[in-house]
């Protein structure tokens, strides 16, 4: 399976760089391709809506990072959104990658399947709940079918969660796919 794990944290050592990691060594260790997008170390523009993508076949008029990597993600078989948690949903960092489907939605609709992994300092109840709508109304207008979740929570930062069960939480579901 073609797998992309697009990531949002601002952060190379952080959290959810870490959940990632472990995700990807699980996924590979079952035989799987993975490209990894760093949404926060690449070049993505907001969308700006102009509506220039729907008369030129999904190419955007904005000249950045995306338009390389529009292929392998519409060629994946699994998007894996690995964020943490600002403001009780994703990072803006892949939150502009994920705006930036509007481009391709009909290449990206169905036939895929996704998983949202997230990291967050908050360990209440309602620390996900944002982020979960968010992914869930994603799912529903991508039609894309949900594979899993893992959700990080009271992980401020990186040593905390090492200290916990998440990092092989993370392993176990890359190696479930």
């Amino acid at each position: 399976m073609k797998v992309t794990v697009i990531t949002g944290s601002p952060h190379k050592k952080g959290t959810s760089a870490l959940l990632a990691d472990k995700f990807i060594e699980g996924a590979k260790e079952s035989g799987h391709e993975v490209f990894r997008f760093d949404s926060a170390f690449e070049d993505v523009k907001p969308c700006l809506a102009c509506e220039y993508c729907a008369i030129h076949d999904g190419e955007c008029v904005r000249r950045d990072d995306m338009n390389a990597w529009y292929g392998k993600i519409i060629e994946s078989d699994m998007v894996v959104l690995v964020t943490p948690i600002y403001y009780y949903t994703m990072s803006a960092q892949i939150k502009a990658v994920v705006d930036r489907f509007h481009g391709n939605n009909a290449k990206l609709s169905g036939n895929k399947k996704a998983m949202i992994i997230a990291s967050a300092y908050g360990e209440d109840a309602s620390t996900m709940e944002g982020l979960e709508k968010t992914y869930e109304a994603i799912l529903g207008f991508m039609n894309w079918e949900d594979a899993g979740k893992l959700f990080a929570t009271g992980c401020p930062v990186r040593e905390v969660l090492e200290q916990t069960n998440f990092p092989t939480q993370a392993y176990e579901l890359g190696k479930s796919i």
